[in-house]
């Protein structure tokens, strides 16, 4: 059960991260330090292959259930709740982003 929670602690703590920054320079630069905050990017490129895990997960668990390899039926639903869930949430935080850009690029200066 804790692992289903782990992609949403981890953008809970992304997005906390991103707060207590403030308005500072998220470009990673060769020197910066261990304390620095990770640049968005690569929040949203550790989310994806979070997602994508789930799925093999997912798709792993189905392929055990139908091959008849000790996968219980039950673990299986767990397994594609989970992935559907991540992929969800991942979608509508991608949604967002296009909402967003999209008004800031039909804002008039």
């Amino acid at each position: 059960m804790i692992s289903a929670i782990s992609p949403m602690t981890s953008a809970a703590q992304a997005l906390q991260g991103l707060a207590s920054a403030g308005g500072s320079n998220f470009i990673a630069t060769s020197g910066a330090s261990d304390a620095s905050p990770a640049p968005f990017s690569e929040l949203l490129t550790d989310a994806v292959g979070q997602v994508n895990q789930l799925e093999d997960q997912a798709h792993t668990a189905v392929e055990g259930l139908m091959t008849g390899t000790g996968v219980d039926v039950h673990q299986a639903m767990i397994a594609t709740e989970k992935a559907s869930m991540a992929f969800e949430l991942a979608l509508s935080v991608r949604n967002k982003a296009v909402q967003a850009y999209q008004s800031v690029i039909g804002m008039q200066f």
